[in-house]
């Protein structure tokens, strides 16, 4: 069973960036394909971006796209989300999901595991 926690989150500027990590410990975090989920006050969570445990395959959000990237680094147990330009709709508790057999990217219901979330607020 893996647990995972989130960190990088804060304020920052529009047009500014931040680097969140998805920190993985129990397990291998290469056995697992990984999500990037944000919930905005009084919004549904949402799918931000995702990659699979296989190929490192990388898939993103239309809200995202040319400014996230997601990555992973398997020596150091760890996913993470490059963000660029933010705006502040990009403001939301941002969470990472874990889930070995991945078969729809967005749909939360489909991972197992999750971290406690960290918050991101972009904001002048």
């Amino acid at each position: 069973q893996v647990q995972l926690v989130e960190s990088g989150g804060g304020l920052v500027q529009p047009g500014g960036s931040l680097r969140l990590s998805c920190a993985a410990s129990g397990s291998t975090l290469d056995y697992y394909a990984i999500g990037w989920f944000r919930q905005a006050p009084g919004k549904e969570r949402e799918g931000v971006s995702c990659i699979s445990s296989s190929d490192d395959t990388t898939d993103y959000a239309d809200s995202v796209k040319g400014r996230f990237t997601i990555s992973r680094d398997n020596a150091k147990n760890t996913v993470y989300l490059q963000m660029n330009s933010l705006k502040p709709e990009d403001t939301a508790v941002y969470y990472c999901a874990a889930e070995v057999r991945l078969r729809n990217c967005y749909v939360d219901d489909e991972y197992d595991y999750w971290g406690q979330g960290t918050q991101v607020t972009i904001s002048s």
